[in-house]
């Protein structure tokens, strides 16, 4: 009898905890293009996940939001504009190019070429160098380990 409570008690516990299942739209196709467009919009709770993928509260409502927005007859160019004038281009995966995202674009590039620059600077300035200015390998002048006083050799 105490299983057959116990049981009944974590049954209950699991179904309290569930969560209702999200509304999906009637329409297969809206589904479709909501899944599409949320896709290339970035949580902005999460930052690395798409409204898409993320469970938090705020993803729930811009799916929402996207939802009734393509009800309404809104093309996806439209929803995908109307989310950037509300939260600005940092809500975009792939944000457009203008003077405000250069450095997005551009940066990574930037970076690649100073970092190729400095190697080949320092192995320039290297090769320059005599071959005494650099200090020799302990290998090379290593003698024999000398034995210790129990007669083992140091290691």
């Amino acid at each position: 009898m105490l299983k057959l409570l116990c049981l009944a008690l974590v049954l209950s516990i699991g179904s309290a905890a569930a969560k209702e299942a999200a509304p999906v739209a009637a329409d297969p196709v809206l589904e479709a293009r909501m899944t599409r467009i949320t896709t290339e919009l970035r949580c902005l709770v999460c930052q690395n996940q798409t409204i898409a993928d993320s469970h938090s509260g705020l993803a729930d409502d811009l799916r929402r939001e996207v939802r009734e927005q393509l009800a309404k007859g809104a093309s996806d160019e439209q929803v995908v504009q109307f989310m950037t004038d509300r939260y600005g281009d940092f809500v975009r995966y792939r944000p457009p190019f203008k003077a405000g995202t250069a450095l997005l674009w551009i940066g990574p590039a930037v970076l690649l070429l100073l970092g190729l620059g400095s190697l080949a600077f320092v192995l320039w300035r290297r090769g320059k160098r005599a071959p005494e200015d650099f200090e020799a390998d302990e290998a090379d002048g290593a003698e024999e380990p000398t034995p210790t006083a129990t007669g083992d050799r140091a290691q």
